[in-house]
């Protein structure tokens, strides 16, 4: 069985491949906001796991940020910076996946500030 610290730094890893491919992804103006966004959800998903997994803090297999954020606030730990912001995050995990839906209101920068803001805030989380 993985150490708490361990399994933190594996979902970190992949969190880190998320915030590359969104990063990438939005330095380009032809990218779908659908895949930027996706990749942005994802990251964020997995530094809260990361962050439930050094606390043993169970969860279980979910995309929902909010779900994750409120496992954190129940235990007692902190939550990430822009709490309230992070859900509009939650559809990308799935609905615009498998739909076209309007994305007018989706700001690719502010998406990215939003997810390095969460990462940032994870490496303060985790030694």
């Amino acid at each position: 069985m993985k150490q708490p610290h361990d399994l933190a730094q594996r979902y970190l890893l992949i969190a880190d491949r998320d915030i590359n491919t969104m990063t990438l992804l939005a330095k380009i103006a032809e990218s779908d906001d659908e895949a930027i966004g996706f990749h942005a959800q994802q990251a964020v998903e997995k530094c809260l796991k990361a962050v439930l997994s050094l606390h043993q803090i169970p969860f279980r297999k979910t995309h929902d940020l909010g779900e994750l954020m409120d496992l954190l606030s129940d235990a007692g730990k902190p939550t990430p910076p822009e709490t309230n912001e992070i859900e509009f995050l939650n559809p990308f995990a799935v609905t615009f996946r498998y739909d076209l839906i309007d994305l007018e209101t989706f700001d690719r920068n502010h998406a990215t500030a939003l997810v390095v803001k969460v990462r940032h805030w994870v490496a303060t989380q985790i030694p």
